[in-house]
């Protein structure tokens, strides 16, 4: 399945109608929910770092797959709320990391570097 695919059926999960009004009740939620979904994904981790010094089972492998499912489903839906596809967001994504690659600005802070 590719990106496109993913978002457009993942759409169908989507219980709000997809505005570009940044004030929508349904565009906030799906920003909140991106951010809620990236905390449990961290925090799972978090967790097998400090209650099993860094060691990830099959199952603990697994629930982590499953919040990053999550996390996913909200940068799918918050795209298609801004009218871009999953797929250019990644196109873009790899671009910008491309372009840093090329002139040695992998590490360091801010979007401009």
């Amino acid at each position: 399945m590719n990106f496109d695919d993913y978002q457009k059926k993942a759409s169908k999960y989507d219980l709000a109608k997809a505005t570009k009004d940044l004030k929508d009740a349904g565009f906030i939620e799906k920003v909140l929910g991106l951010v809620g979904e990236a905390g449990e994904t961290a925090d799972k981790i978090k967790k097998l770092i400090r209650d099993k010094d860094g060691a990830i089972s099959e199952e603990d492998c697994e629930l982590v797959i499953k919040e990053l499912g999550d996390t996913l489903w909200y940068i799918a839906s918050v795209s298609r709320y801004l009218g871009v596809s999953l797929s250019e967001v990644a196109k873009g994504n790899l671009e910008k990391l491309e372009d840093r690659y090329q002139r040695n600005r992998l590490q360091g802070e801010g979007d401009k570097r």
